[in-house]
C-alpha cells in the first residue's frame, strides 16, 4: 500500500493543483462577469442576461473545488483544539475522525448531488439554454475529488507516511 500510496503521489499532487487553477480561474472570470454586468448596466444601460446564471455557475465551481484543494492541503475544520493538547496516537486519532466525517459528508454530497442533478436535468437555464441539472456538476466533482483526497489522507496516515496531516501541492 505505501509503494502504491507514493506511486499515486504526484497524480494526487497533479490533479489538486489542477483543481486550485480551476477555482483561481473561476473566481477571475465571475470577477470579470460581474464588472461587465455593472458596467453594461450602468454606463451603457443595457444590461445583458446571461451574466447572473453564469456568475453563479463559476461560483459553484470554484467554491467546491477550492475546498477540494483545502482537504488536500489539511486546511479543512477540524479538531485543531484538542489536537495540540493530546499525545501524537490521540492527534492521529482526531485526525483519523475528521477526515472520516469529511469521507461521509463527501458522500453523501455525491449522492445527493447525483439524484439532484437527475432530477433537474430535464429542464433548462433560460437565460443559458443549458439543463438546470449542470448546477449541481460541481457538487457532485467536488464531493468525487473530496472522497480522493480524504482517503488519501487517511491511507497515508495509516501507512505511516510523512505529511499525512497535510501537503502541498507544489513540487
Amino acid at each position: 500500500m505505501r509503494h502504491f500510496l507514493l506511486t499515486i503521489e504526484p497524480f494526487v499532487r497533479r490533479l489538486a493543483r489542477t483543481a486550485l487553477w480551476g477555482a483561481g480561474i473561476g473566481l477571475v472570470s465571475m470577477t470579470l462577469i460581474i464588472f461587465w454586468q455593472v458596467f453594461a448596466r450602468y454606463v451603457l444601460n443595457d444590461s445583458p442576461s446571461w451574466t447572473e446564471s453564469t456568475s453563479v455557475q463559476l461560483m459553484g465551481w470554484f467554491i467546491f473545488l477550492g475546498a477540494c484543494v483545502g482537504i488536500h492541503e489539511g486546511y479543512h475544520l477540524g479538531f485543531d483544539v484538542l489536537v495540540y493538547v493530546v499525545p501524537d496516537r490521540g492527534k492521529k486519532l482526531l485526525r483519523t475522525i475528521s477526515d472520516l466525517a469529511i469521507l461521509g459528508f463527501s458522500l453523501a454530497m455525491m449522492v445527493y448531488g447525483t439524484q439532484l442533478m437527475a432530477g433537474t436535468w430535464n429542464t433548462t437555464i433560460p437565460t443559458l439554454g443549458i439543463p438546470g441539472g449542470t448546477t449541481f456538476m460541481p457538487l457532485i466533482v467536488g464531493a468525487v475529488l473530496s472522497i480522493l483526497f480524504t482517503a488519501n489522507r487517511i491511507l497515508r496516515r495509516y501507512c505511516g507516511l510523512e505529511n499525512a496531516n497535510a501537503f502541498a501541492i507544489t513540487d
